[in-house]
């Protein structure tokens, strides 16, 4: 089932970021050590009252040089299109100015719902200057401090009110459900159409959950897939065009629905920084993940280019060592028959199951040799490991002290859960806990 999805708007310096990593909270702010993947500060995942929803920062969004009221309007534009509910700042410090009355118009137009927060509330004097703000239109105004968070929980509350319910997918546990990402014009929709063509079996048109998509059902060897689609965003004027971030916020809710995500890459422009973003959000997210390599007719196609391309990904994509990488030609089909058997390989992978008698004969040769660390006189006893989850595979390993689980002993203990029972195309998780 999707999360709702919250937008952050305002005009400049009302405090948008501060209240969206507050939101967060350690979500940003630690980041995981892993090289290769880069991260930005658009978008990330927040819960309250066990709800988890998805958050945009518009402040994050840079759309280029164009004067102050246009990038204003842009960013209202994107929150309007994405949002199911929208959070409206303003600054209670300088009182309501002709900018904030020009993001009022924008959002009252979008028939969203709309909290309106008024920031930078830092003592009990302040609260009551924030009647004022009663004139915009948008009902009771929320005294907010993003620097120190105070009024953020009533917020909230009234933020969750007004999230839409949605139903419940009826999803074949038997159908691949899979995505393809990436930057615009590397080929997703030319890789759509080569595999419907190709297979000429296109059982149904079935209407998804993302607005303005529509999923489309193949089969092939007697499984059955869904390709999710990822144009869910609409292009209003040049807003989308000026920055490759908007590919990131239309993946986003493909990447939520699918068990295997295609990351494609464009063998003639090469890998970007923008690859890397988008496949940070997949592996994230823990879904199965498949390299693609398209355009492969537009360079030499040896062996030799292959494996030098190969090795060009695996330096560029530390993070997604895991993902089996596929070279291929949407246009002229070549090489089109090696994806589809490695996504269903990937599908298996990502929801496959260890018994748990057969895991810790693993992890205890394993251990046997490499010993546990010891920090500072005490050393890591593993006691025994179990698998709690599917989709991505996730292990408890429980010990005496989970602190002392370095990261790289737990990067060990991953390394041989893969070597005995492949994995190949998913990432795993693994947790410390101490045994109760």
């Amino acid at each position: 089932m999707r999360k709702s999805v919250v937008a952050i708007v305002g005009r400049p310096n009302v405090g948008k970021s501060t209240i969206f990593n507050r939101l967060v909270g350690e979500r940003i702010s630690i980041v995981e050590d892993i090289p290769g993947v880069t991260r930005d500060r658009i978008y990330s995942q927040a819960e309250w009252l066990n709800t988890t929803f998805n958050l945009i920062d518009t402040g994050g969004i840079e759309i280029g040089d164009e004067p102050l009221l246009v990038q204003m309007r842009q960013q209202a534009e994107v929150a309007i299109d994405e949002a199911d509910v929208i959070v409206f700042i303003v600054n209670a410090k300088e009182g309501i100015t002709a900018a904030d009355e020009e993001v009022a118009k924008l959002l009252f137009k979008s028939n969203k719902p709309v909290v309106l927060a008024v920031n930078k509330v830092d003592n009990p004097e302040m609260r009551d200057e924030i009647y004022e703000y009663y004139s915009l239109g948008f009902g009771e105004p929320f005294p907010i401090s993003g620097a120190h968070g105070l009024g953020l929980g009533d917020l909230l509350d009234e933020v969750v009110k007004h999230f839409p319910q949605f139903e419940q997918e009826e999803a074949d546990e038997d159908t691949i459900y899979f995505s393809l990402i990436g930057r615009p014009n590397v080929g997703k929709s030319s890789l759509v159409n080569a595999l419907l063509n190709e297979e000429r079996v296109i059982v149904s048109d079935i209407e998804g959950t993302t607005r303005d998509a529509i999923d489309t059902s193949l089969t092939r060897d007697g499984q059955d897939y869904v390709i999710i689609d990822t144009a869910g965003m609409r292009k209003r004027g040049k807003v989308y065009e000026t920055t490759e971030k908007y590919s990131v916020l239309r993946a986003l809710r493909a990447i939520e629905r699918s068990d295997v995500v295609l990351v494609l890459i464009d063998a003639e422009t090469g890998i970007r920084e923008q690859d890397k973003k988008i496949a940070g959000y997949a592996h994230d997210a823990g879904r199965g993940i498949v390299i693609v390599v398209n355009k492969w007719d537009t360079i030499e196609t040896n062996e030799k280019a292959m494996k030098e391309y190969e090795d060009k990904i695996r330096a560029h994509f530390q993070f997604l060592d895991y993902a089996p990488i596929v070279f291929l030609s949407a246009k002229t089909k070549k090489r089109m028959h090696t994806l589809l058997p490695m996504v269903q390989i990937a599908s298996e992978n990502h929801s496959k199951r260890i018994p748990t008698n057969v895991l810790n004969d693993v992890i205890m040769d394993a251990i046997a040799m490499n010993p546990t660390p010891t920090v500072k006189g005490k050393r890591l006893k593993v006691l025994y490991a179990t698998q709690v989850a599917v989709k991505p595979p996730s292990f408890v390993i429980f010990v005496n002290e989970p602190e002392l689980m370095h990261f790289s002993y737990q990067r060990f203990l991953e390394n041989k859960i893969r070597d005995a029972f492949g994995f190949e195309g998913t990432p795993i998780k693994i947790f410390a806990r101490r045994r109760n």
